[in-house]
C-alpha cells in the first residue's frame, strides 16, 4: 500500500504533521502561515499602493528595527510590542550523537514581547478602545 501524498489536502497534511513532524504538531491551525510576500500583498491592498512600494516600506521598517537592535537599542511599537536584545550566557550543552558535553558560546539574541493590545486581539478580547 502506498502512502498518501501529504501535500494533497490540508487534512492529510495535518495527519502527516501529527505523526511525523519532530515537534508533533497536531492541529490544522499550525498549517496557517503568512510569509513576507503575503504580508506585502496585504499591506498594498489595505494602503492602496503598489506591491513594490509596500515591499520597500516593509524592508525599511524591518531594516530600521534590525539596525536599532544591532546598536543595542530597544524598539517599542505602542500597542504592538517591544523588540529588544538579550545576552545569553555561555553554557554547556550535549552533543546528541555521542552525549558528550560541548561548550556553547555566549551570544546576543533578539526578543519580542507582545503589547497588551496585540495580546488581547490574539486572545479574542479585541483590546480596550480609548475614548
Amino acid at each position: 500500500m502506498m502512502f498518501e501524498n501529504p501535500i494533497n489536502t490540508a487534512i492529510s497534511s495535518w495527519r502527516w504533521n501529527r505523526f511525523f513532524h519532530p515537534r508533533g504538531y497536531n492541529s490544522p491551525i499550525s498549517e496557517v502561515l503568512m510569509n513576507k510576500a503575503e504580508l506585502v500583498s496585504a499591506v498594498a491592498d489595505k494602503a492602496g499602493i503598489t506591491k513594490a512600494q509596500a515591499a520597500a516600506a516593509l524592508d525599511q521598517v524591518l531594516g530600521g528595527i534590525a539596525g536599532a537592535l544591532r546598536a543595542g537599542d530597544k524598539v517599542t511599537l505602542v500597542g504592538f510590542g517591544t523588540f529588544s536584545v538579550a545576552n545569553r550566557g555561555a553554557r554547556t550543552g550535549r552533543n546528541p550523537r555521542d552525549n558528550k558535553p560541548i561548550k556553547i558560546a555566549a551570544k546576543k539574541v533578539a526578543k519580542f514581547k507582545p503589547g497588551k493590545k496585540l495580546a488581547d486581539e490574539v486572545n479574542g478580547k479585541g483590546g480596550k478602545k480609548r475614548k
